[in-house]
């Protein structure tokens, strides 16, 4: 993977939270167990240690806090120096590359401080013990009422989607990028076609 390409003077980043309604209600903070089981596999060690020290920092500074490079190459094993083409820019790269991160501009970075669940893509590549153990994960995935009221408007958007000229398998990608869950999307998708009064919805189902 290539480097992060940052400023030849930059040692530092302002760091901001990267907001999504969607993920404040059915995301994991990225120390959370479901975080350490199923995204180190997908984001890798340092990634994975890297959004955990941000959401630490943003416990203290909630809205914006200065990301040292030095600092935080050494606090998460990454060495006590840095180079434009070292670990900790690949590392920033990589939560770029999976969508955790996004570089604003020359001197702001923003972070998620909740992952998605994996997408029905990510859990493919998952071993196979891992997908069953992520299945089992979700069915008995606590605050019911949280999720009924997700389910809700994932169905109304897929319905929605439909109305719109969408064909299943397009909407279905839509709620993902929506950051739904890969269940509940494909779910919500399953309801509007049964409901759907249009033309003939095509679907891979």
């Amino acid at each position: 993977m290539r480097a992060l390409v940052l400023p030849s003077d930059c040692d530092r980043l302002l760091v901001r939270p990267w907001p999504d309604p969607v993920l404040e209600q059915v995301g994991y903070d990225p120390r959370s167990p479901y975080v350490e089981r199923f995204w180190l596999g997908t984001l890798g060690p340092s990634a994975t240690w890297l959004v955990r020290y941000v959401a630490d920092r943003f416990d203290v500074a909630p809205g914006e806090f200065v990301l040292d490079f030095e600092a935080c190459a050494a606090a998460i094993g990454l060495g006590r120096s840095w180079t434009r083409s070292g670990a900790l820019p690949r590392t920033l790269a990589r939560c770029c590359e999976f969508r955790v991160a996004r570089l604003v501009n020359r001197s702001t970075l923003e972070v998620r401080p909740r992952l998605a669940p994996l997408s029905q893509r990510q859990l493919s590549r998952l071993p196979d013990s891992l997908r069953s153990e992520h299945e089992r994960w979700m069915a008995d995935a606590p605050d019911a009422a949280r999720n009924a009221v997700l389910t809700d408007r994932a169905r109304r958007l897929a319905l929605s989607l439909l109305e719109l000229g969408e064909d299943a398998d397009s909407a279905e990608r839509q709620l993902e990028r929506w950051r739904f869950p890969a269940q509940m999307a494909r779910d919500a998708i399953g309801w509007a076609v049964d409901r759907w009064r249009g033309p003939t919805v095509a679907s891979a189902m």
